[in-house]
């Protein structure tokens, strides 16, 4: 019974992640570079499942190092924690690159612009900036999201089978309008 609540906690973090990442995502290109709107996710909700997928990675790894500990000994593993979330953010959002690439004949980021960079899909400055988020992340908003959590009670089920059917429904729908 435990591990089937520990999934629904992890999928509910990563959809919490994907939307903040596509918040992130969103305010770049609006408030910074004044690009104008776009749905910066691969599917049509507002959620970079990237963004999930690298917060789950920090969950598995990074955070275990951290979770539990008193603050100074926290303090003492940060600058471990950001070269993990610098690593880590970077692995996956060169893999991300490639699949969509391959399942969507191109990737909804382009980093050429930037002074260091590896064929625009990843780059030193968003990489470090990845890393930064991982450590706001992993210090301020899991142990935040882990309370929220827990307080919800019985409410979690609800919101995930929820939160899971549209997430499905997504993914379903963005698949029919690539094949259509």
């Amino acid at each position: 019974m435990e591990r089937k609540e520990s999934i629904k906690n992890y999928f509910l973090y990563f959809i919490a992640y994907s939307i903040i990442g596509w918040i992130y995502e969103v305010f770049l290109e609006v408030v910074i570079y004044r690009w104008g709107f776009s749905n910066r996710g691969v599917l049509f909700g507002p959620y970079c499942p990237v963004y999930g997928v690298g917060a789950l990675l920090f969950l598995f790894s990074a955070y275990r190092l951290i979770k539990d500990k008193e603050l100074k000994n926290k303090l003492l593993l940060l600058p471990v924690i950001f070269i993990s979330c610098l690593l880590i953010a970077t692995i996956v959002e060169l893999i991300a690159s490639y699949l969509c690439e391959a399942f969507l004949g191109s990737w909804p980021w382009d980093y050429s612009g930037y002074k260091i960079h590896f064929q625009g899909r990843i780059g030193l400055s968003p990489s470090i900036r990845f890393g930064l988020g991982g450590c706001a992340f992993l210090y301020i908003l899991q142990p935040f999201f882990e309370k929220i959590v827990d307080k919800i009670g019985k409410w979690r089920d609800y919101i995930f089978y929820g939160v899971f059917g549209i997430f499905i429904v997504d993914i379903i729908c963005t698949i029919i309008s690539h094949i259509i």
